[in-house]
């Protein structure tokens, strides 16, 4: 089988894929730990190497020529963040749209800045789209990375928040800067 440019890129620097692409044509996927940009980098390479496109929302100031064009074309999402509700509605815009598969990348953090509790947007996008949440994480010590578990979600918003942050506080992770990363 020959091996695709990103599968290549993925090995040129270090980092190995952890199980497949998750097989729902619509999914959630979180991104943990987030604690720096290059997380980003990673995970498009990552995605891109089994195939598949994810997308990720990026604040709406970022979406300027020629930025903009090209930011879309990497899968990205214009969102305002003053409001959370208009986030939500933002995403599931773009997934209605989409033709075809829509896996949306997020980091449950809300920021590369330490927090203590996570951000439910995913939970919202989830239960609106009606689909799983994937348990995916990057491991900086190991160089793995992979889409993780599903999590269906339930209408217990903080009940399954602190049972997905304990899930990754007994994965031991190591983020890119650990002294940013909080499960608890």
């Amino acid at each position: 089988m020959k091996q695709s440019t990103y599968q290549k890129i993925m090995k040129l620097i270090g980092w190995k894929a952890v199980g497949g692409p998750a097989p729902e044509q619509r999914c959630v996927i979180l991104g943990v730990p987030h604690t720096s940009i290059a997380d980003f980098f990673v995970a498009y390479i990552f995605y891109r190497s089994l195939g598949h496109k994810a997308h990720i929302m990026i604040k709406k100031e970022f979406f300027f020529w020629p930025v903009g064009p090209l930011l879309r074309g990497l899968g990205c999402i214009p969102v305002d963040r003053s409001n959370g509700a208009t986030v939500v509605r933002s995403v599931i815009s773009a997934a209605e749209e989409s033709k075809g598969e829509f896996h949306i990348c997020i980091a449950p953090e809300g920021t590369r800045k330490p927090v203590r509790k996570w951000k439910m947007g995913y939970h919202m996008l989830a239960r609106a789209l009606n689909c799983p949440v994937y348990l995916g994480y990057f491991d900086w010590k190991r160089k793995e990375i992979t889409i993780g578990e599903p999590f269906w979600c339930t209408e217990n918003a903080r009940g399954d928040t602190d049972k997905i942050q304990k899930h990754y506080e007994d994965l031991h992770l190591t983020a890119k800067y650990p002294e940013k990363f909080l499960t608890h």
